[in-house]
């Protein structure tokens, strides 16, 4: 992608609730250092973790003006009236899954009109380059924030079960502000003999894990799980290859999975009905089986707490009824009825906020934006190796060809 950029910008997120940044004060004077012809331009903002001052210092000019900017950065969906026209966009759309059967699944901004926002998007004739997509050959994603979501999600949950269980609970994440106190806070608690059920294998599941080491918890594995009693706090992480199983009983491919997930159930109900806690921290698709099934709930008698890191509603995790916010993160649901109730007693607690790593904005976004100095920015620079064209839905007023899908739903 070899073309003249002068000027690069960084939005003011649309969401209040989220202190992020795709770069932060460091990585400007970084990137400047490199690129020293390239001005960069921060539009201000009282949200944001890295405050307006920080990125003066390192070489930035604060404005509210990005007309002169060829490329924006942002971290999730801008509000269609803040695009500008022809210019190149980068930020999480959460757009590519989207049909008209996904929509209720989607992932993102709530209340955010997806197809408004691409129809501004081809209007505007804006490139919109998506985090989600820069991959590697291997189909690897090079940026994400789920280390973060992992370590938050699974922080949050056991918060909750200390909650609801009756114990004294830890202080909120986004408080603490720092992920060294949220390890030593955790290091102080003995939890009960209790187990805890991990499903993932990517970077939010390496999150749950982290944290979960830095407890009492003990991990098992797969069999003894089911089969053993133990003394002490245990959890199984399950990969992909243990939660899911083709229809035909062979043997498990993950590639064959990731093109022909709909051949596929899930086999996780076994673990489910052994475990006190869950936590979901796996990829979805929606042609992906779910977890388990709404039919299958009434089984899971033992289960007291989920922990939905996916957060897709009504996606792989069917209770997760709605998603969460940051200052209200948990809410109960009826067993009986699946629908939500202000009684704790009995019913399950569930913790599904959406966008979780903005409870440790700073350290989440210096992760991210190292990733993007690495990984992304000398290809928009420099020379692409494929990995920007793959992740550009649209440009000149059109989808390109790997995304002309979405046409159906922009013109439903």
């Amino acid at each position: 992608m070899k073309s003249q950029v002068n000027c690069v910008g960084i939005i003011r997120e649309t969401r209040i609730d989220d202190a992020r940044t795709p770069l932060t004060p460091i990585h400007i004077s970084q990137l400047k250092k490199k690129y020293s012809t390239i001005k960069f331009i921060v539009q201000p903002s009282k949200n944001r973790s890295y405050k307006d001052d920080e990125y003066k210092n390192h070489g930035a000019k604060i404005s509210e003006d990005l007309r002169e900017c060829d490329i924006i950065f942002g971290v999730k969906e801008i509000e269609p009236s803040y695009l500008l026209n022809n210019k190149t966009y980068i930020f999480f759309s959460h757009t590519y899954k989207l049909n008209t059967e996904t929509l209720i699944n989607a992932q993102g901004t709530p209340g955010m009109d997806k197809k408004e926002l691409l129809k501004s998007i081809l209007k505007k004739k804006i490139k919109l380059i998506d985090y989600e997509n820069i991959r590697d050959l291997n189909g690897s994603r090079y940026l994400g924030f789920g280390r973060f979501a992992g370590i938050v999600g699974c922080y949050n949950t056991l918060n909750l079960f200390l909650s609801k269980n009756k114990f004294i609970p830890l202080g909120r994440a986004f408080k603490i502000n720092n992920y060294e106190r949220l390890k030593y806070n955790l290091k102080n608690i003995n939890f009960p003999k209790i187990k805890l059920l991990v499903t993932g294998d990517g970077r939010v599941a390496g999150g749950v894990m982290e944290l979960l080491k830095e407890t009492n918890f003990i991990q098992v594995n797969k069999k003894d799980y089911l089969l053993c009693n133990f003394n002490e706090p245990v959890f199984c992480n399950l990969k992909t290859e243990d939660y899911v199983k083709n229809k035909d009983n062979t043997l498990f491919n993950l590639n064959h999975f990731i093109n022909f997930s709909s051949e596929y159930s899930s086999c996780s109900l076994p673990y489910l009905l052994k475990s006190d806690v869950y936590i979901s921290a796996h990829y979805w698709d929606p042609s992906s089986p779910k977890i388990f099934e709404k039919n299958q709930f009434n089984k899971l008698s033992q289960l007291q707490v989920i922990g939905d890191i996916t957060c897709d509603v009504d996606g792989s995790v069917p209770t997760t009824i709605k998603s969460t916010t940051i200052m209200n993160p948990n809410f109960f649901l009826d067993r009986n009825t699946m629908m939500e109730s202000q009684n704790i007693n009995n019913n399950l607690a569930i913790m599904a906020v959406d966008n979780l790593p903005s409870e440790l904005p700073r350290e989440s976004s210096l992760e991210f934006g190292d990733g993007i100095v690495k990984n992304v920015f000398p290809y928009l620079i420099e020379k692409d190796d494929g990995r920007i064209l793959n992740a550009t839905i649209t440009k000149e007023g059109r989808f390109l060809e790997k995304y002309s899908y979405l046409e159906n739903f922009t013109n439903s």
